[in-house]
């Protein structure tokens, strides 16, 4: 069965936040799960958890693949109090489109840091913008003739 195309995104959004996890001063970046609300004794599944330097403390990572609108002040109020609720000490959202105004506002007041991953992206083909700091993955294909002479750059 083929994924749908938010799973995929979820997926490589957690594979490439863990590439850069050094960037977020996070020693990992853990696959989808659940944590529990200490306040609410709820429990919430979440795209992904990080967890800090210290070991001990965790953001929480959520993806939302939305390609029409950006992230609206009321998704971002949720997500804030799903990290005040599971005793997080902040969070990241990845979305294509990133933050309308209100969300910005809040995001940056409960510190949750706003990523921007192109909606099609694959583990070696994307573009992440954080932090002001863009990274950029490109693959191909190509067929090498006997006269062809490659050159490699790294930048």
């Amino acid at each position: 069965m083929q994924k749908k195309r938010w799973e995929t995104y979820e997926e490589v959004a957690q594979h490439l936040l863990n590439k850069f996890k050094s960037e977020f001063n996070l020693i990992n970046v853990e696959e989808k799960q659940k944590v529990s609300g200490h306040k609410s004794g709820t429990n919430y599944e979440i795209d992904a958890k990080g967890v800090k330097i210290d070991g001990e403390s965790i953001i929480i990572v959520e993806c939302r693949r939305y390609t029409k609108s950006k992230q609206s002040q009321e998704k971002l109020g949720a997500i804030a109090y799903k990290i005040y609720d599971a005793g997080a000490v902040g969070g990241i959202i990845v979305s294509p489109l990133g933050l309308q105004k209100g969300a910005k506002k809040i995001a940056e007041a409960e510190n949750i840091i706003s990523v921007k991953l192109n909606e099609d992206c694959t583990t070696e083909n994307y573009i992440l913008q954080f932090l002001n700091m863009v990274m950029v993955g490109v693959s191909a294909d190509f067929t090498v003739k006997s006269d062809t002479t490659i050159k490699y750059f790294k930048i």
